[in-house]
């Protein structure tokens, strides 16, 4: 299976960077920076608007430009079984 990966920006770079997700809900995205041994782990949390998620990791601020609705509709079409929830 394939990794997913997404491009959050650095804010005092303004330069784009992918990034591996770990774990993807709406409330807050888990991602790690880096590949093996050097690799770090950052939580994206949203912002107080919903517009964004931002995290900071090594004392740099990322930013995921995407809204709640949209990566909740992300998860939704990637695993669609998570909606029907029985019990």
């Amino acid at each position: 299976m394939d990794a997913e990966k997404i491009k959050v920006r650095v804010t005092e770079t303004g330069q784009m960077m992918d990034v591996v997700v770990y774990d993807k809900r709406a409330s807050g995205i888990q991602i790690v920076l880096g590949e093996g041994v050097h690799n770090v782990k950052c939580e994206l949390t949203p912002t107080r608007t919903g517009q964004a998620y931002v995290g900071s990791v090594m004392g740099r601020e990322l930013v995921y430009e995407r809204t709640r609705d949209q990566v909740q509709a992300d998860i939704d079409r990637l695993n669609p079984n998570l909606r029907e929830f029985k019990r």
